[in-house]
Formats: structure tokens, sequence, C-alpha cells
């Protein structure tokens, strides 16, 4: 793989795998009107044999892609900019053994993953699952890290993740009416307290992204030509690119601004890339 990482919580245990690809490796978003692309994907997997039961394997259900989004949005704010790092990035969380809060040992894991895959992420992030239990009398109780029957039987699920810096995602879910300040400002600070624990003990397995990429992972590199230059580099009807593309089994993808981008898993096939485009420049 380009990143792996198994982070394991009480009975709760998941496995995050991360895999680079070229920007063409976009998710193509249908829009009305309006072409997007994801180039960052977080796919989350919650399998029957997590819990213990036997039943059919079907299609991501409302769970799976309420948590995978969930988990996507507070791994996204560290991520580098796509100047700086031109990869699609797929995240792949696979729950192995659930005793509640997955959502967040996934967001764990997949912050683990991609610093083991090298991706110069800005912080290491960390979630928590907060918990409530009120009485008849008033009175109630913070809980910390609920397990699955604490939610169940609970009055609140308050999922917070971040970095020690601050927050990046929250949900919160509860069976109450409304939910005081006060009760909100207690929530947040055990949560920041629990966050600050976590990162500790991730950061002991590892502390900072690996400084390169796996060797398995494709190798993209950016150059800059002259707007003048693109007719050159395509050729009538893209002859000349797929020439190119043909030669050295390379990825080659221009913009209108002269942005190129080369990728391959050959570094020495990449290179011999750039070689021919910066030649074709060149004599034109």
């Amino acid at each position: 793989t380009h990143g792996s990482a198994l982070f394991t919580r009480g009975e709760t245990q998941v496995l995050t795998i991360t895999t680079l690809g070229s920007t063409r490796k976009e998710q193509q978003l249908d829009g009305l009107g309006i072409e997007e692309a994801k180039r960052f994907i977080h796919h989350y997997n919650f399998p029957p044999f997590s819990t213990g039961e036997v039943k059919r394997i079907g299609t991501p259900g409302r769970r799976e892609i309420g948590h995978g989004a969930l988990a996507e949005r507070a791994l996204e704010p560290v991520l580098p900019e796509n100047e700086d790092f031109p990869y699609t990035i797929r995240l792949v969380s696979e729950v192995l053994s659930s005793s509640g809060s997955t959502s967040m040992a996934s967001v764990c894991a997949s912050s683990l993953s991609l610093m083991d895959a090298g991706i110069p992420i800005k912080r290491a992030v960390a979630g928590i699952a907060m918990g409530l239990v009120t009485g008849d009398n008033g009175n109630c109780a913070i809980l910390t890290d609920i397990e699955g029957i604490e939610d169940n039987y609970g009055d609140m699920d308050f999922k917070v993740a971040g970095t020690t810096e601050g927050i990046t995602g929250l949900q919160m879910d509860t069976k109450l009416k409304g939910i005081s300040l006060e009760i909100v400002e207690k929530t947040l600070e055990q949560a920041r307290e629990a966050r600050l624990f976590i990162l500790d003990t991730m950061n002991q397995a590892i502390g900072s992204s690996r400084p390169e990429l796996s060797r398995y992972a494709p190798r993209i590199y950016k150059i800059t030509i002259s707007t003048e230059k693109i007719g050159a580099v395509i050729g009538p009807g893209g002859k000349t690119i797929r020439a190119i593309s043909e030669e050295t089994k390379a990825t080659i993808d221009i913009d209108n601004n002269g942005t190129v981008l080369i990728g391959s898993p050959d570094e020495a096939a990449a290179r011999r890339a750039i070689e021919i485009i910066e030649g074709l420049t060149k004599k034109q």
C-alpha cells in the first residue's frame, strides 16, 4: 500500500489504507450544470462482522456515507494545497471491530495513515465521541469516549475532531429538546483534554509525515511552460502528447495556464517525459 494504519481504542478497531493517484483519478461529481471534482475522498465501511453479526454486505448505507463524510470534513483542513501536492488522495477506513465511536476512530486511523504515506499534512487529527446522561432532578453527567451501550441509552452523541490547535469537525445528535451552553462548553473542554491525550499517544507511533512517499506510490512532477508552447506539446489532434505518453508510459496533463503534470510509477520514465517536453518547448 501507499500508506496504512491500524487504530485500536477499547474494543473498537479501524484499519485505514491510503492510496495516491494522479489528478485524472479525481472523483467527478454530478452537479446542476457545474462540473465539480474531489481530490480527497474518504470511504468508510462498516461490515456486519465488526459487531459480530452475519448479514449480506450490500451498497453503502446512510450510516456509512454520513460517517465517511464526517471524517472527510475533519481531515480536509490539514491537507496540503493542490499546488504543493498535486495528487488525488483516497482513504478507505475498514471497521474491524466496533464498540462505539468508529467514526472518530476512523479519523485517528486516517491521520496516521496519511502520515505513513508521506503526505505532508499540517498536523495530526484525532476524534472523540462525547455523551450525556441526564436525570429527572436536573443533574447530568458528561461522558468521554462513549461505547455503544452509552450511545444507545444516553441522551447525546457529540463527536469532536481536531488538532492540538483547534477543532476541525463537529457533529451532535441529541434526544433532548435542547442543551444549555454550559453543558456544551464543558463537553468541548472535556473533548479537548481527551483529544490531546489521544494525539500524544498517536505521536508515539508516528510523530510526523514520513519524509518520502512510498516506493509503490506514483511520482508526479509539475513543470510550467509558456502558454504559447502548449500547442507544440499537444500536437495536431493530440498526436505529440500521445506519443510521449506511449514512449515513457507516463500520464501527462496540461492546463490552460501552462502547468504540466507528469505522473508515473517509474521515476526515470517521468524524468524522460520531462526532458522531451522541455526539449519541445525550447526548440519552438
